[in-house]
């Protein structure tokens, strides 16, 4: 009698340490929610406190997050946050790798929901290389469909400046800024993206042309 209250004791411990197991699997497996089935590692996209990645000591490993969908038809997954575009933070990120660029001494940097507006001093004797190199710094930061604006004149700084305070509710926030683009459009812009887009990163020739705001690809609309 007393083996069998034995066994009848050990298969219940070793059922309680297979739940607990379980349990701890699936907290680590879907931490966030119900469909975050596999994540390397969890980190802001612009990290600022130096947070080591996995056992690593620095910031270099490679981030892979996999999601799948509710199996039920029609029923679609709720996220409770999802992630955004931290303007002010991009703004920062732009401004310091500008000023690591040789012979660019200060950088100003405005990011609106669909434009990037940079000025900068500059005592470069090449102020179309410099200005391609500004531009580029910035579409490498920003999502793709980003306009990217650049001027070497130093007025401009407390132009785009003025616009820190407002944001996409704005009233006319558009006719408001648009001025300013132009003026910076004054200023070298660099080299084409590409075949398909201008010094900006504005379209060329898409079927919906009349309803971006171009500035250099006929007029702002």
């Amino acid at each position: 009698m007393r083996k069998t209250w034995m066994v009848i004791g050990l298969s219940f411990a070793a059922l309680l340490s297979g739940c607990a197991y379980g349990m701890n699997e699936s907290k680590s497996l879907y931490e966030r929610n119900g469909t975050t089935i596999n994540v390397r590692d969890r980190n802001d996209l612009y990290n600022t406190q130096g947070v080591r990645n996995g056992t690593d000591s620095r910031l270099t490993n490679f981030g892979y997050v996999r999601h799948q969908g509710s199996p039920i038809p029609g029923n679609r997954t709720q996220y409770g946050t999802m992630p955004t575009l931290n303007r002010e933070n991009v703004a920062d990120l732009i401004s310091k790798l500008c000023t690591q660029l040789p012979n660019v001494h200060d950088v100003g940097t405005l990011v609106t929901d669909e434009e990037v507006l940079i000025v900068y001093k500059t005592d470069s004797t090449n102020r179309f290389e410099t200005a391609d190199q500004v531009k580029k710094t910035a579409i490498s930061v920003v999502p793709r469909y980003y306009h990217v604006y650049v001027s070497d004149n130093p007025r401009m700084f407390q132009e785009i400046e003025r616009y820190g305070r407002l944001d996409s509710n704005s009233r006319n926030i558009d006719q408001i800024i648009d001025p300013t683009i132009k003026e910076m459009l004054k200023s070298p812009q660099g080299r084409k993206l590409n075949k398909g887009e201008n010094e900006n990163g504005e379209a060329i020739g898409e079927m919906n042309d009349r309803l971006d705001r171009d500035f250099r690809n006929r007029t702002a609309q």
